[in-house]
């Protein structure tokens, strides 16, 4: 298997990965996986493909990861991760239609509402004094 790049988005953080055959090995741009996602909650969100295909200890998969905060950047991740999946199994398999229904490769496209002049939020407003 050749090496496998695709790249995936959420909010304002791109993440880009390299997949090739391997152990299982993750490593976030340059660091341990684990040591980039402290926590179990970040972890667990961006491993979830490989998870829910039972492919954890089959690929090496190297990120490259901007922007965002670190919610933002795990779900990049997992969006990333859940096409290379696909590039791997097929367009047709049985695979891509359990990450299809689990939501993996829909880009969140949800981002953050942009601030209006004349208001101190993007909705919130200066309080109205009627005398």
């Amino acid at each position: 298997m050749e090496t496998i790049h695709t790249v995936g988005k959420r909010k304002e953080a791109i993440a880009r990965i390299y997949m090739t055959e391997g152990k299982g090995n993750i490593t976030v741009n340059g660091r341990k996986f684990e040591d980039y996602f402290k926590t179990l909650k970040h972890q667990f969100a961006a491993t979830q493909p490989l998870k829910l295909l039972g492919v954890e200890n089959r690929f090496d998969i190297k990120v490259i990861v901007k922007g965002g905060g670190l919610t933002g950047q795990a779900e990049a991740v997992r969006h990333a991760i859940a096409k290379a999946l696909v590039q791997v199994f097929g367009e047709d398999s049985e695979e891509r239609h359990k990450l299809k229904a689990a939501g993996f490769l829909t880009r969140d496209s949800r981002v953050v509402e942009r601030k209006k002049y004349g208001q101190p939020k993007a909705r919130k407003q200066y309080q109205f004094s009627k005398r």
